[in-house]
């Protein structure tokens, strides 16, 4: 069920109607059958796959608590194998298979690995992620192991943030649900304001900015370098609006029946260091790999010294890469950002020698444009079909003025657009005002903007999003990019 369709329009003031009706005892039951809803939207039959992993590891961490030293880690393993199973036959066999084909043709050896027809289940990294740091955190004692099966089924399975995330740690949500919440108007407002501000980055920005990506990207070697250059930097938009946008309305929608989801973007393109971007992005992502495979392979080759964390860095950037897709494009992602962060710390002293020479304004907005820049660039591959169509891509950006002199020059043709100019206008321009709300919300919260005005301000703010949203939104029942993942 997808945030921005009729359907969950409908679902979600019924099923909080029905959470504050019931007594408390029951409400954990009712977001369960609800989450089990919203899940079977999508392919009923993958329900199975996400309860068999409940099941192994709710007693997975019952019995990491309870074996002695000796048998927790192999309880731990056992639970972090199944997991981590499912996720590698539904995501990566196809892939790990066909490249084994081809090297198996290229070095002439008689074997050929099957291929399977299976489709990804919805979100199945996300919840993966989610229940591995249950039983982590059961293991190093840094959280009890849940006793009822029930409450632990719909830490997993908690419909707002089930299928793209933030993927929650169980120190942050177990204990919500077993507390009891009142109706306060307070939430309910802070959550439909999420709500809004999500849809609007998602319909009015987001799906718009697709209209012209999805085609350029399509077939690339159809358009000019003018408009690659412009796919990728409106691509970058795009991904941050539609993926903070589900994680506005995830957040949205927890607050209003009063649970609290942490927040997974601090406007990450106002970072001024690959580093700096990646603690504002993606947040739950990040801590994850940071807590559980960024710091145990640092802590692991410390005797390394400075290049102990460039091994981190360059291994866990490339998991991270290929966590968001079976694909050499997403590997390419990963090893791009990671290539970055060990530069930035093989050469903080360097650097940092250099800024001192130079107002801070202007290195800071050195440091800006460097890092949009070079996540574009990266952005590239993750958006690119084929690693073909990402090397093409790139080798076009160099040509640009090149290809604008000519233009320039008698009979030379104009840029053909995929897109019509006043919605290439309209693209921009909401670009502009999304940079134009952060840097209002960079000196002030929307929160205490919003309380600071007068009741009738406040109404005419939130109609006007509406109908913005009625009018200018794209209705398309486009899918949140972060599902396939």
């Amino acid at each position: 069920m997808l945030f921005n369709s009729f359907q969950f329009l409908v679902f979600f003031p019924l099923v909080t109607l029905i959470y504050f009706l019931l007594p408390h005892k029951l409400r954990w039951f009712h977001l369960l059958v609800a989450s089990c809803v919203f899940y079977m939207a999508f392919v009923p039959i993958y329900i199975i796959i996400l309860f068999a992993t409940i099941v192994i590891d709710y007693y997975a961490g019952i019995l990491i608590e309870n074996a002695p030293d000796s048998r927790r880690r192999l309880y731990l393993s056992m639970s972090i194998f199944a997991n981590v199973g499912v996720l590698f036959f539904f995501k990566y066999y196809n892939f790990f298979a066909d490249n084994f084909n081809q090297l198996f043709a290229w070095s002439k050896v008689n074997a050929d690995i099957p291929l399977l027809k299976i489709i990804l289940p919805i979100g199945l990294s996300f919840h993966t992620f989610q229940a591995m740091s249950y039983t982590i955190e059961v293991y190093r004692r840094k959280q009890k192991a849940e006793k009822h099966f029930g409450i632990y089924a719909l830490y997993v399975m908690f419909y707002p943030q089930l299928v793209a995330g933030p993927i929650e740690r169980p120190q942050n949500m177990l204990h919500q649900f077993h507390e009891k919440h009142i109706h306060d108007n307070k939430n309910v407002i802070a959550g439909l304001r999420l709500i809004i501000w999500g849809l609007f980055k998602k319909t009015v920005i987001a799906d718009r900015l697709a209209l012209l990506t999805d085609k350029v990207f399509a077939d690339p070697r159809a358009f000019s370098s003018e408009v690659l250059i412009t796919a990728a930097i409106f691509f970058s938009f795009q991904i941050f609006c539609d993926f903070s946008g589900y994680s506005n309305i995830a957040l949205g929608t927890a607050r209003v029946m009063g649970f609290d989801l942490m927040v997974n973007f601090n406007w990450p393109f106002s970072a001024k260091s690959i580093s700096e971007f990646w603690r504002k992005w993606h947040i739950s992502l990040s801590t994850w790999f940071n807590d559980y495979l960024f710091t145990p392979i640092a802590q692991s080759t410390r005797d390394l010294g400075i290049y102990a964390v460039v091994i981190a860095s360059l291994a866990t950037f490339m998991v991270s890469g290929l966590w968001h897709g079976a694909a050499w494009t997403y590997v390419a992602m990963g090893a791009l950002h990671g290539v970055a962060v060990a530069y930035e710390v093989l050469t903080k002293k360097t650097r940092k020698k250099i800024f001192k020479k130079i107002p801070k304004s202007i290195g800071d907005a050195i440091g800006l444009i460097c890092t949009f820049s070079y996540v574009t660039f990266a952005f590239i591959f993750f958006r690119a079909r084929t690693m073909s169509d990402a090397f093409y891509i790139v080798g076009k950006i160099p040509t640009v003025f090149t290809e604008m002199i000519n233009r320039g020059k008698p009979g030379g043709l104009p840029v053909a657009w995929p897109i019509g100019t006043n919605m290439l206008r309209m693209c921009v321009l909401s670009i502009c005002l999304l940079q134009f709300i952060y840097l209002i919300q960079k000196k002030r919260t929307l929160t205490s903007l919003f309380d600071s005005q007068s009741r009738p301000i406040r109404w005419v703010i939130y109609y006007g999003f509406v109908l913005t949203i009625l009018y200018l939104g794209v209705f398309q029942n486009r899918q949140f990019i972060y599902f396939q993942f």
